[in-house]
C-alpha cells in the first residue's frame, strides 16, 4: 500500500521505499524526428523501456545504451505478453522502485489500450503520467499528403478500429460518404469484411480509398483504388502492419494536392 512521501516528493511504499514512475508515451508513426521532445527526453534517460512491436527500430535506438528494453509485442496471431500481463509487468517494476517508459507507437490514447494501463497504475497507487505523441492517422495522412479534411470534401473524420470485439455485429452507416472521411486503424487482416460491411451500410463500390503502408518510414507506401477493390489491393501488394485504409474522396484529392505541390516547387 501506499502510505505517504519521501522529502523529494516521491510516493512511498510500506514495504519496499518508493515507488518508481510509469510514463505512457507516444512514439508517433515512426519517423524519429516526429517525436516529441518530451518522448525524445524521456527515451534518452530512461532506464526501462517497455515497447510496443510496432515501434520503430531506430527509435528504440535513441535508448541508452544501459537501458534495460522488454518488447510487448502483439500480432493478430501471437501475442508476446497478454494486456493483463502488460499491466502486472509495469506495476510489478514501478512497485519495484524502477521508473518506466511505456512506449507505444502512435499515441498512448488512440487505440493503444494506454487507458487499460493507466488505470491498472492508479489503481495499483503507481504514479504515471501520459506523454501525447502523433496519431499514426494524422503522421499516415501528412506523409502521403491526405487532407483528412478539406473544404470542398470533408468536414467530419472518424477513427474506427477494424479489428475489434464485435466488429461484425456493429453499425458503420453514417461514418463514411458525402463530406466524411473514415480512417481505419488495424484493418489489413479484415480488409474484405470492411469493404464489405462498408457496401452493405449503403457506401458506393467506387468510393476512394487509400492505404498507407510504414507510414513516415523510409519503405513507406500508398495504395489506391475503388472501396470494392480493397480486398485485393491488400491482397495483391501483400499489404503488411502498420498501415491505415483512408476511405473517402480526400483519398483521391492526395494526388492533385501532390501535383500541386510539385507544380510550386517547379515555378
Amino acid at each position: 500500500m501506499v502510505s505517504n512521501s519521501d522529502s523529494g516528493g516521491r510516493v512511498l511504499n510500506e514495504r519496499k521505499g518508493p515507488i518508481g514512475k510509469v510514463w505512457l508515451v507516444g512514439a508517433g508513426p515512426g519517423d524519429p524526428d516526429l517525436l516529441t521532445l518530451r518522448a525524445a527526453r524521456l527515451l534518452l534517460s530512461a532506464g526501462l523501456v517497455v515497447h510496443d512491436g510496432l515501434v520503430d527500430p531506430s527509435i528504440l535506438a535513441m535508448a541508452r545504451p544501459s537501458a534495460r528494453l522488454v518488447s510487448v509485442a502483439k500480432s493478430r496471431s501471437r501475442h508476446t505478453m497478454k494486456q493483463e500481463e502488460i499491466n502486472a509487468l509495469l506495476v510489478r517494476e514501478a512497485l519495484a522502485g524502477h521508473d518506466v517508459v511505456r512506449l507505444k507507437g502512435g499515441d498512448p490514447f488512440i487505440f493503444g489500450r494506454g487507458g487499460e494501463e493507466a488505470e491498472a497504475c492508479k489503481a495499483a497507487g503507481v504514479p504515471v503520467e501520459v506523454v501525447p505523441g502523433i496519431t499514426s492517422a494524422l503522421g499516415a495522412a501528412a506523409a502521403a499528403q491526405i487532407p483528412l479534411t478539406h473544404r470542398d470534401h470533408a468536414s467530419i473524420v472518424t477513427f474506427v478500429a477494424g479489428q475489434c470485439k464485435g466488429l461484425s455485429d456493429q453499425d458503420w452507416s453514417g461514418l463514411a460518404g458525402k463530406g466524411r472521411t473514415l480512417v481505419i486503424f488495424m484493418g489489413v487482416a479484415t480488409a474484405g469484411d470492411i469493404s464489405d460491411k462498408l457496401m452493405a451500410d449503403g457506401l458506393a463500390p467506387d468510393v476512394p480509398v487509400a492505404v498507407v503502408e510504414k507510414a513516415t518510414r523510409n519503405d513507406m507506401r500508398v495504395l489506391r483504388g475503388p472501396l470494392a477493390g480493397l480486398a485485393g489491393l491488400v491482397e495483391s501488394e501483400r499489404v503488411q502492419s502498420p498501415a491505415l485504409i483512408v476511405i473517402g474522396h480526400v483519398a483521391a484529392e492526395a494526388d492533385n494536392t501532390i501535383r500541386a505541390l510539385a507544380l510550386e516547387a517547379v515555378q
